[in-house]
């Protein structure tokens, strides 16, 4: 039988952390990166500044979210409802639930609801540098509204 090397669990220097229901504050979206009604939730607020960042952003019908890149891309998972995804000149992409996006590192992007429909998601994404991305110009209606690719 091969010997199994036991690693710890933790190194000491930072405690694991539950953060029980309630315990979230969700806040409204800021309107210099969302059009529309936009809700987010911090998932994990650490006293340790770690670079992976957490939330969960419900977006009502029609709302989106500005122009914006990551330093490092972005992991999105769809809860529920339907969402567009679209990146500079392409038309959007559906989501759904159940569905994962990946936006690769620098990618100039939009999210948001469908005109008819909310969506709640989670993302994941990593700070660089301190930062997380890089916000631009508001998603104009002749964008959000191309027919989905």
């Amino acid at each position: 039988m091969a010997e199994v090397e036991e690693v710890p669990l933790f190194d000491g220097f930072v405690e694991m952390e539950v953060f029980p229901v309630g315990t979230s504050n969700t806040v409204r979206g800021n309107p210099e990166w969302f059009i529309g009604r936009v809700w987010i939730t911090r998932l994990c607020d650490t006293a340790v500044s770690a670079p992976l960042r957490t939330q969960r952003i419900v977006y009502e019908p029609s709302a989106r979210s500005a122009w914006h890149s990551h330093p490092l891309g972005q992991v999105v998972h769809i809860i529920g409802g339907v969402g567009l995804f679209g990146r500079r000149g392409f038309a959007p992409r559906i989501a759904r639930a159940g569905e994962t996006v990946w936006i690769p590192a620098g990618q100039e992007h939009w999210h948001g609801a469908a005109p008819d429909c909310l969506v709640e998601h989670i993302e994941v994404q990593q700070a660089q540098a301190g930062y997380v991305s890089t916000w631009m110009e508001y998603v104009c209606d002749e964008d959000y509204l191309q027919p989905p690719g």
